[in-house]
């Protein structure tokens, strides 16, 4: 006679319905976290493979009178700091840099920027401003669109999930999709200047060379985040003015 008798015990349809429900919240967990995940990663991967080797841009010869220049408005640069959280604000982009006035004192305030290929129409440029969720920023103006010298304007990213080409905190994430001859409209007025796509790399935020001037000829520097939805690295675009 046995002395334990073991039954399969029923499982109950609430049971069922909590054992699926766990599985549903993983798969939908897991997705998500794919979701958020797989543009960061993804970049990393294309970044390393492809824009770390195709620097074409030369090195300018008095890079250490420019980064000893530089240096004199540097700070300590730290990760962590509380100033790195809003990165709405242009001044924080390359923290190292100490506060400059990023004001202009050029007649010009504002004028557009145009990509044809990122579906990006008469983008406002604000030169000299500081709030990035209004506007794209020429920073650290010295020269303007169609003169000799290098136009720095920087923009917002962001997942590309969230991208809206109106959207001055999500303008920028696809700009790492341009490529070497892509054209870049700049509209000051009734005149308007065309740009073409030289280069394209990514940099460290102390990385301040990239905002020097040349004035060998007429130079456009796009920069925005990278990988999208950080704040770790400067993608930059190179472009050159195509002459008539």
């Amino acid at each position: 006679m046995a002395l334990y008798i073991y039954q399969k015990e029923k499982i109950t349809v609430k049971k069922k319905v909590i054992g699926y429900l766990s599985y549903l919240f993983l798969i939908a967990g897991s997705l998500i976290l794919f979701w958020s995940v797989y543009p960061i990663v993804s970049f990393e991967i294309y970044s390393r493979l492809f824009l770390s080797r195709k620097i074409i841009s030369p090195v300018y010869s008095e890079e250490k009178n420019i980064i000893s220049e530089a240096n004199s408005l540097l700070g300590s640069f730290n990760i962590f700091s509380n100033n790195l959280s809003d990165f709405t604000r242009a001044s924080i982009w390359f923290p190292t840099l100490k506060k400059v006035d990023l004001k202009s004192n050029h007649l010009v305030k504002e004028y557009s920027l145009s990509i044809p290929k990122l579906n990006i129409s008469e983008a406002r440029v604000v030169i000299g401003e500081e709030d990035l969720s209004k506007s794209l920023v020429h920073y650290l103006p010295e020269t303007l669109p169609g003169e000799y010298g290098n136009v720095v304007i920087l923009g917002h990213s962001s997942l590309p999930q969230l991208y809206n080409p109106k959207d001055y905190k999500t303008i920028f994430t696809f700009l790492p999709s341009l490529e070497k001859g892509d054209v870049i409209l700049v509209k000051i007025g009734d005149v308007t200047y065309e740009y073409v796509v030289l280069d394209m790399f990514v940099v460290d935020p102390d990385d301040v060379w990239v905002l020097r001037q040349q004035k060998d000829a007429a130079y456009l520097t796009l920069i925005t985040c990278v990988p999208p939805g950080t704040y770790l690295k400067r993608l930059i675009v190179k472009a050159k003015l195509r002459l008539i």
